[in-house]
């Protein structure tokens, strides 16, 4: 679904992301890892074509120019972007938020099937944005993504400042989004978490993946992982 070859990035004259190579399938939830300030927003920003000052090759199902169109093109060939602020219309109602964004990608989700997966925005498909919780809010901006026709979501730490219970309940639906084909390149700090819904995991460090570790490596590691992260 998605190669990164040899990707660098600068924030003006300081190299935030360098010679970066990682490969997503179709199908798989794949997540990055690292401290604060390691690049893994600017990674998911340069995949999308919202940040301008890298170099380096991003394929998308084989179409090696992928990389070099502008955001709008690249959504409208099936990917789409979920900020960690989330992006949520605050003075619109919940469908108003899921119906304003054009449908863009090639499979877009139904607002039927959008309630089916998220019940919780049914019932709350007349609140506006600032009505609901974190939680209810993260899943607004996932099903927004899924209703422009989105393949390939980019989802910038999904489970930051949620409760257990609404941390559990984003897995189920990232589960679900999987289960339905969609693939997903998910910045997580939640190690446990992510050993619930990804298949594997990279680690990020001074903008170069230091290590690429599936599932079982990551239980194993967890306490040496976490002091590392400074979690």
């Amino acid at each position: 679904m998605l190669t990164v070859e040899g990707l660098n990035a600068w924030y003006g004259e300081a190299q935030v992301l360098r010679d970066v190579d990682l490969a997503v399938a179709e199908g798989e939830i794949v997540t990055l890892v690292g401290r604060n300030g390691a690049g893994k927003t600017t990674l998911l920003r340069c995949v999308m074509g919202l940040h301008e000052r890298c170099t380096g090759r991003i394929g998308l199902r084989g179409d090696t120019a992928f990389g070099t169109r502008p955001a709008h093109r690249r959504a409208r060939l099936g990917v789409g972007y979920v900020p960690d602020d989330r992006g949520i219309y605050a003075t619109l109602s919940v469908e108003e938020n899921l119906l304003l964004p054009p449908v863009v990608g090639p499979d877009p989700w139904s607002l039927p099937r959008v309630y089916e997966t998220f019940p919780v925005l049914r019932e709350r498909r007349r609140f506006a944005g600032t009505q609901l919780s974190g939680g209810e809010q993260q899943m607004l901006a996932l099903a927004r993504v899924l209703r422009s026709g989105a393949r390939l979501l980019l989802c910038d730490e999904p489970t930051e400042g949620l409760s257990p219970l609404l941390v559990e309940q984003i897995g189920e639906i990232l589960r679900e989004i999987k289960a339905a084909g969609v693939t997903v390149l998910l910045i997580e700090q939640n190690l446990h978490f992510a050993t619930t819904v990804a298949d594997r995991h990279h680690l990020l460090a001074e903008g170069r993946i230091v290590e690429s570790l599936d599932n079982g490596a990551v239980r194993a590691r967890e306490h040496e992982l976490l002091a590392y992260l400074g979690i």
